[in-house]
């Protein structure tokens, strides 16, 4: 389900929380679906449980999911509604401005968001 790219630059609790994020996107996880517990998904993943711990509280924080004690970790009944749009697409700025200064054209960056969205839409 989760794969860890220990290559990337990006930290490895922002992956969960990416990989998270794309599963409610497919439609993987639905709304009240249950997460593996921080020790499970530790051990599968073979990751420090503080890590986990860290991107559920970022979830958690950004009411993604929703942790009921002694009963485990959900998705949030409120997830899309949760979501600040106008921030969120602000972090892909920089590369965007990254991009434009290497060369790349609008239309192959578009395209590229295209190919990225349908990706997104298409349920296995």
């Amino acid at each position: 389900m989760f794969k860890i790219d220990l290559k990337s630059n990006l930290p490895i609790y922002e992956q969960i929380i990416n990989q998270i994020n794309e599963c409610i996107l497919k439609g993987y996880f639905k709304s009240g679906d249950a997460l593996p517990s921080v020790r499970k998904l530790s051990i599968m993943l073979d990751v420090n449980p503080n890590t986990i711990a860290k991107a559920y509280t970022e979830l958690e924080r950004r009411g993604i999911i929703v942790t009921v004690r002694g009963k485990g970790t959900f998705i949030s009944d409120e997830t899309n509604s949760n979501i600040d749009i106008h921030k969120e697409l602000n972090k892909i700025r920089p590369v965007l401005a990254e991009l434009k200064l290497n060369g790349a054209s609008d239309n192959e960056i578009l395209n590229c968001v295209k190919e990225l969205l349908n990706a997104l839409e298409e349920k296995e």
